[in-house]
Formats: C-alpha cells, structure tokens, sequence
C-alpha cells in the first residue's frame, strides 16, 4: 500500500527517482541493505509519522542500528526505498517525500 503511495506522490509531483525498489518484489536481505546504505550520503527513514534521518557522512550510526531502521519484519529491506541523488528514502511519509518535490 505504501508503495503505491509513494509512485503516486512522485507522479503527481513528476519526480523521478534515481532508483526506486520495491522491495515487496525485489527482497534484499540484510548485506543488501548495508550496501545500499552505505553508498548514500544521508539516509531518511519513516515508520509511521516518525521520520529519523542519518547523515552517513559525519555521524554515521552502527550497521546495527542501520539496519534496526531500514529493514522490517521478514529481514528484508522496507518498501518502498527510493534513491534520488545521495539520499536514500526507506517507507513513505508525505512529509519526508516533501523534500523530493522542491
């Protein structure tokens, strides 16, 4: 449901996105999401209202806390995950997407 949200929010606000997982379709388990992580410069994550965001540059956190915000339930990687430009997106909130559509 999220995922569509989020294809919905960069369509109506026509951003593209560098890369954009599906992660119900494509499952990356916990070396993938530690690769994909550290390849960014700053990573948001929101569950729920909550939005915690990670600069990975100046103060990145341990891969365990990393991976503690970017993976759910199963041990694969939260839906959806967006990459657009150095920042990662994990799970949708329309306040967090906001920054994409300036």
């Amino acid at each position: 449901m999220s995922c569509a949200k989020a294809q919905g929010f960069l369509e109506q606000h026509s951003i593209a996105a560098d890369t954009v997982v599906d992660a119900n379709k494509q499952k990356q388990g916990r070396a993938e999401a530690l690769q994909l992580v550290k390849s960014v410069s700053r990573v948001v994550v929101a569950k729920g209202k909550k939005i915690v965001s990670f600069d990975m540059k100046k103060d990145a956190p341990d891969d365990e806390t990393l991976l503690a915000h970017v993976l759910g339930p199963t041990g694969n990687l939260r839906a959806p995950t967006i990459r657009k430009g150095k920042t990662l997106y994990v799970g949708f909130s329309e306040d967090a997407y906001q920054e994409l559509a300036k």
